[in-house]
C-alpha cells in the first residue's frame, strides 16, 4: 500500500475502482479474505484461520516459485477519510517527500506482504493509481530499502493497527520506495485491459498479467517481459 498523508515518509497501496477491485484504501485492498485465494495489494488475513506457525511455513518459498524482479504497487491518489485519516497517497505525494522516498506501509494481506519480502534493493515498480476516477500506471519507482517491520501495525491510532500482531513476532512488513520518473503518458487501466484481452486471445506479453489474474492484490509481481512491454506503451498513442 501507500502511505497516509502524514509528515512521515510512508507509502501505501489501495484498492482500485471500476473493474479492478473493491479496496477501501491504499492498503485496504488486501483484505484477510484474500488469503488462500489465487494471487494489494494494499491485506489482512484475519479470516484465514492460520496460526502464526502455519502462516510462517506457508510464507517459505518453494523451489518452483518464480523469481520476480519487477512489481506493480497500488495507492490512492484522491482524498478519502478512513477513521478520520486521509489515506490519499499518489505519485505526486511521493515526489514531495524528503529525497522523494517513503515507506510502503499498511499492507495487510499475507500474499502482498510476501511479495514485498521478496523485493530487492534496486528493483523497479510501477506506481499504480487505484480507487480513483481513472485508475492506471502513473510512473516508476525504485526499491531502496528491503523489507522490515511495518510500525503501523502497533500504532493504535493508525488505520492499519493490528491488535493480533505482537512486537516479538510482528506479522507485517514494508519496504522503502523512491520516485524515479513519471511515464511519458499515463497508462490507464482501460487500455491495459484491452491489450490483455487481445493477448489472452492471440498471445502476447500481457496474457497473464497479475493486474487481471490477481486483481485484488495491491502489491503484484511482474515478469521482465510484462514490465518492458508496459514501458513501451508510453511511446505509443493511446488505444
Amino acid at each position: 500500500m501507500a502511505p497516509k498523508m502524514r509528515t512521515r515518509g510512508t507509502t501505501r497501496t489501495l484498492q482500485s475502482s471500476n473493474d479492478e477491485e473493491t479496496k477501501t484504501n491504499a492498503h485496504s485492498e488486501d483484505s484477510p479474505l484474500e488469503v488462500g485465494q489465487a494471487v494489494r495489494g494494499k491485506r489482512k488475513a484475519s479470516g484465514s484461520g492460520k496460526t502464526g506457525k502455519q502462516e510462517s511455513s506457508k510464507a517459505k518459498k518453494s523451489p518452483e516459485q518464480p523469481q520476480y524482479c519487477h512489481w506493480l504497487m497500488k495507492s490512492e491518489p484522491e482524498s478519502r477519510l478512513e477513521n478520520g485519516i486521509d489515506v490519499k497517497f499518489g505519485i505526486e505525494d511521493l515526489k514531495t517527500l524528503p529525497n522523494q522516498t517513503g515507506c510502503w506501509d499498511g499492507v495487510r494481506n499475507y500474499q502482498a506482504r510476501n511479495f514485498m519480502r521478496d523485493m530487492k534493493e534496486g528493483q523497479h515498480a510501477f506506481f499504480y493509481h487505484s480507487n480513483c476516477k481513472e485508475p492506471g500506471i502513473a510512473g516508476v519507482m525504485k526499491i531502496v530499502k528491503e523489507s522490515y517491520v511495518d510500525h503501523t501495525q502497533f500504532d493504535k491510532k493508525d488505520v492499519h493497527y493490528d491488535a493480533s500482531s505482537k512486537a516479538d513476532n510482528p506479522k507485517w512488513s514494508m519496504v522503502d520506495v523512491q520516485f524515479e520518473r513519471m511515464l511519458k503518458r499515463f497508462i490507464p487501466l482501460s487500455e491495459l485491459k484491452k491489450i490483455h484481452l487481445q493477448h489472452k486471445t492471440k498471445g502476447g506479453s500481457l496474457n497473464g498479467m497479475s493486474l487481471f489474474t490477481r486483481a485484488r492484490l495491491s502489491v503484484q509481481p511482474l515478469t521482465s517481459e510484462e514490465f518492458e512491454f508496459v514501458l513501451s506503451l508510453e511511446d505509443n498513442d493511446p488505444l
